[in-house]
């Protein structure tokens, strides 16, 4: 079955006075379901995004052995203090990943991200987001609305649409969790954020599936949390199982290392998924240590072979010898003669800020950028082909359709197996909603009836 046929069958429905029912319908979904990122809808387009059975297969085939691979890596570097030097942890932060979380999983909760060329089967990872992954409801919902579209409804009469949903999966990884760190009765959940983040309207999300599932759940701001008489509460309501939305290092520059939920977790009191471990595959430097040749003996034949094919020629920014492409290069005359290979990457941070794209950056702009690099914790990774598909929209009251860049971003459970993805469409390389623009939609694996 070809992508593209299932793409042009779909936008051949879209006639005038379907686009602009469905619009009314999507506009109505978003604001009736609370689908905003911060006070912007989630969605600006029209069309899911689609796979063939075959590119899902594919993806979540290839994903497996990587996974092996960071759990790995995660493991050696709690063990081996040298090791954990690689990945450019804080001072703080190697204190907490020493707390044992109860349960064996870094990352029981975590998304890749990716840009994957359908065409030509190739796909790369270029971001491990390992501590706090969004919009697996978001997700969840917007899969419901799209497929009540109008023109969903005719495209179904072409093709069998198979949806990706995942807010169970969460929900079965937070109570696998639990259970495993010595939990026995029916948990009090608690989503961990500040009350003024904009993905707020996602946790609601949550809230009504774990109370449709029999939990009881609330949203916690970190700073209405006491720690008292060996019980972690907010108020009147006792926690025992925290699913931490709230990133560690905004935890840890508001609170301290003496905050309650810290306290909690290091004296057993609370679960908390992910736990502090996640940290060291949520930086950025993790791809290097996977990539980086000096650590090949470490892995499997399935998972070299993988690193190899899947992740993208990363390595932390400082004075060394390495390799690119099997030939000895020094790394920083290197990257600053062949800028328009290469990103930049801050080692700990999200959302698009810090990043630095030598094929859109003057001559001494990027050998500022490298210089600044050597003097704070960054990568530099090898450019990658970023995938662009049609999308349509209705500007200014009429149906357009045009490329937009799309990455993939498929969720991981158990740190073991994927289900589910997220895509984020954009005009802007970044491709990130938290950014400040572009756009997410649902991804549905189709085929021809």
């Amino acid at each position: 079955m070809s992508l593209n046929d299932a793409i042009k069958t779909y936008h051949d429905f879209l006639t005038d006075d379907m686009a602009l029912e469905s619009q009314g319908q999507l506009d109505l979904q978003l604001e009736q379901r609370g689908l905003f990122f911060g006070d912007r809808p989630l969605s600006t387009v029209l069309r899911p995004r689609f796979l063939t059975p075959q590119q899902y297969n594919f993806l979540r085939r290839a994903i497996r052995p990587l996974l092996g691979g960071f759990a790995k890596i995660s493991e050696a570097a709690v063990a081996d203090p040298e090791f954990l030097q690689q990945f450019r942890l804080l001072d703080w932060e190697e204190e907490l990943v020493q707390i044992d979380p109860g349960f064996s999983s870094h990352t029981p909760l975590s998304r890749l991200d990716a840009f994957f060329l359908t065409d030509s089967g190739t796909m790369q990872f270029t971001e491990y987001n390992a501590e706090v992954p969004a919009a697996s409801a978001y997700n969840d919902v917007l899969t419901k609305v799209f497929l009540g579209l109008p023109v969903m409804g005719k495209f179904l009469h072409e093709y069998v649409v198979r949806s990706l949903m995942t807010r169970h999966d969460v929900l079965h990884v937070l109570l696998y969790a639990y259970k495993e760190w010595g939990g026995t009765d029916r948990p009090n959940i608690a989503i961990l954020d500040w009350r003024e983040v904009p993905t707020y309207s996602e946790f609601e999300l949550f809230i009504r599936f774990f109370h449709g599932q029999g939990f009881d759940c609330r949203i916690v701001d970190p700073r209405d949390v006491e720690y008292k008489d060996g019980r972690l509460v907010a108020g009147d309501f006792h926690i025992n199982l925290i699913y931490k939305r709230v990133l560690i290092t905004e935890l840890i520059e508001r609170g301290g290392l003496d905050h309650p939920v810290v306290q909690a977790v290091r004296d057993g009191i609370v679960c908390m998924v992910n736990p502090f471990r996640c940290k060291i595959l949520y930086k950025k430097t993790s791809l290097a240590v996977l990539s980086d040749e000096k650590n090949a003996h470490m892995f499997s034949k399935d998972e070299l072979q993988a690193i190899q094919s899947h992740i993208p020629w990363t390595r932390t920014v400082e004075e060394r010898k390495t390799n690119y492409n099997d030939l000895p290069v020094d790394l920083i005359p290197f990257i600053l003669k062949y800028q328009e290979r290469f990103v930049l990457k801050p080692n700990d941070d999200y959302g698009g800020r810090g990043i630095v794209l030598g094929w859109q950056t003057n001559t001494g702009g990027w050998e500022k950028a490298v210089q600044d690099a050597l003097k704070s914790p960054y990568v530099v990774q090898q450019r990658v082909p970023i995938p662009e598909e049609p999308y349509p929209s209705i500007v200014d009251g009429r149906l357009q359709i045009f490329d937009r860049m799309l990455d993939t971003a498929p969720f991981i459970f158990y740190g073991d197996y994927v289900d589910g993805c997220l895509t984020r469409l954009s005009t802007d390389p970044l491709l990130n909603v938290s950014a400040g623009g572009g756009s997410s939609v649902p991804t549905f694996i189709v085929e021809k009836r």
